[in-house]
């Protein structure tokens, strides 16, 4: 560190004293302020932190033990190397100024070689301590800010937005398939394209915003006062700048793209790591959706266009109906501090191909596939690992009294499978495309909204004897199924987890009763039913 760089900040309640120790400084090339007590002092290192405290010990107010102290609380931009000018000599004392936070000691009267002789030695320690927090708070390869330094720097600048009443984005970015610049051109080729982004996504960016390697790919930028559609605007301006680079490299170019996922903080927004969590919710379906654009979070649950709105005033499918209506209720979920082992004997005994995955107190924490379990096997030692360690943490969700519209609006757009449904944070089911497609049949039958020469059409392609035929079936491995739950109860099996064959045999005989459901339709007429009659049972009603 250069002295002539460095501040020093003389603390004393003698006039004399600050006046020489002031003179001295400054002729060796120190930048000097004075306090004359410690409450003074305080006030200045909030103002402006020096990098260096001389303090004396005994004064009125706030003594230099007491500011010493004080200061090692005080949530500073670096590190302040502190001094002790004190006329005590103790071995006790030295001791109590180390332990409070002292880094030398001075004793009175001060010497001007020997003053400046400890303001060097404490440069160079400060100079290293900077060297390793900036290592530490550093990304090696890009210089931006690693993931702990972003969300310390966004923690400050929630609260001053909240203080302020002002707006807070966020900004997840992940390159578009990444891994094939890796295994194409090789590492070094994937590390030039991470610090082409690093700069790029700096050069877009105000002084005001910050941005960091979020982990591998993914950057993640925080913008200050500034709303969702603003965001969005900087996020679109960064993904063309993005398409349009042309990497050169052992003279093949590479090009890539982007996806951005676009969040503002909100009433609902808990903090600043929920912020990002949003973002990272819209950057899912933005990749998911085709990637290289921009989805912003609150996209997700915006109302649908003016025909369907038309629709539901004219009394539409959708009209009061929430996603606790529709939605497959959730048995039993995988814990987090399951195995993968666990996982896997989960999902070849409940024949499904993903489930929320929950902590001890039932909370919604992720999601597993089958898809995260086949990355998770190849490997022996992991049949071990928690399920935690495999999971997807960010999870598409909404909340049980959600219209069903706005799932169904964002199911048509994305290409994600399926959505979990909570209540107080807590899964109670899910709601896939076949869920809805089989909620519509079933809605649009039971309504009566087909007219008779329509519903006759479609009993006339399908032979009522081979409905009856697949009802039959169908009816034999329901009951086949059934012994099988029933056997696992016996006396004679000992086995200590029920749940898992609970589980897989009520979530195989549900398919197989909504295939009893689908072909009932459709061999009323064999059975005798008009589809009147077929509407009344559906409904509730009796048929005398």
């Amino acid at each position: 560190m250069d002295q002539t760089d460095s501040k020093v900040l003389l603390v004393d309640d003698d006039p004399a004293m600050l006046r020489l120790l002031s003179k001295w400084l400054e002729r060796a090339g120190y930048s000097v302020q004075c306090a004359g007590d410690g409450q003074q002092a305080l006030v200045a290192i909030e103002s402006d932190c020096p990098d260096i405290l001389v303090t004396d010990w005994e004064m009125p107010n706030v003594n230099g033990l007491e500011l010493c102290r004080r200061v090692r609380r005080l949530d500073l931009p670096h590190y302040v190397y502190i001094v002790f000018l004190t006329v005590k000599s103790s071995h006790d004392e030295m001791i109590a100024g180390l332990q409070i936070g002292a880094d030398d000691f001075l004793r009175k009267p001060v010497r001007e070689d020997e003053l400046v002789a400890r303001m060097r030695s404490g440069a160079r320690v400060l100079e290293l301590e900077r060297q390793l927090s900036q290592m530490a708070r550093t990304d090696p390869l890009t210089g931006l800010m690693t993931q702990r330094t972003f969300y310390e720097a966004l923690e400050r600048e929630w609260h001053r937005t909240a203080r302020f009443h002002l707006p807070l984005s966020c900004v997840m970015m992940d390159i578009d398939f990444f891994k094939r610049v890796n295994d194409i051109h090789g590492h070094p080729a994937g590390d030039t394209v991470l610090k082409v982004v690093a700069e790029l996504l700096t050069n877009v960016s105000r002084n005001s915003d910050s941005v960091s390697r979020y982990g591998g790919e993914e950057f993640c930028v925080m913008l200050p006062e500034t709303t969702e559609e603003n965001a969005v605007i900087w996020a679109e301006r960064a993904r063309k700048r993005l398409a349009a680079l042309q990497i050169v490299l052992a003279g093949k170019e590479i090009r890539i793209t982007g996806s951005f996922g676009v969040s503002q903080q909100s009433p609902e927004t808990q903090n600043g790591a929920g912020l990002v969590d949003q973002a990272d919710q819209a950057l899912l379906c933005a990749k998911q959706s085709g990637r290289d654009r921009v989805v912003r979070y609150g996209s997700l649950n915006e109302e649908n266009d003016v025909d369907l709105e038309a629709s539901e005033r004219k009394g539409g499918l959708f009209h009061g109906v929430a996603a606790k209506h529709v939605m497959a209720p959730v048995v039993v979920c995988l814990r987090e501090d399951e195995t993968v082992g666990q996982a896997a004997e989960f999902f070849l005994r409940s024949r499904i191909n993903s489930t929320p995955v929950v902590a001890a107190d039932g909370r919604l924490v992720g999601v597993l596939s089958e898809k995260d379990l086949l990355a998770a096997v190849a490997s022996l030692d992991c049949w071990q690992r928690p399920v935690r360690d495999v999971m997807k943490p960010n999870v598409i969700c909404y909340d049980e009294e959600t219209p069903i519209r706005a799932i169904y609006e964002f199911l048509c757009r994305v290409s994600i499978r399926r959505i979990v449904v909570v209540k107080d944070g807590r899964p109670t089911g899910t709601i896939g495309r076949g869920t809805l497609l089989r909620w519509f049949r079933n809605l649009v039958i039971s309504k009566g909204l087909l007219q008779d020469h329509e519903v006759r059409s479609i009993e006339e392609d399908l032979d009522p004897h081979r409905s009856k035929e697949r009802l039959a079936e169908t009816a034999r491995e329901l009951a086949h199924q059934a012994s099988e739950l029933q056997s696992r109860f016996g006396p004679d099996e000992a086995i200590e987890d029920l749940v898992p064959y609970v589980v897989g045999g009520v979530t195989g005989m549900q398919e197989l009763v909504n295939d009893l459901l689908a072909y009932s339709r459709y061999a009323n007429q064999s059975a005798g039913l008009t589809p009147g009659m077929y509407s009344m049972m559906l409904d509730g009603g009796q048929i005398d």
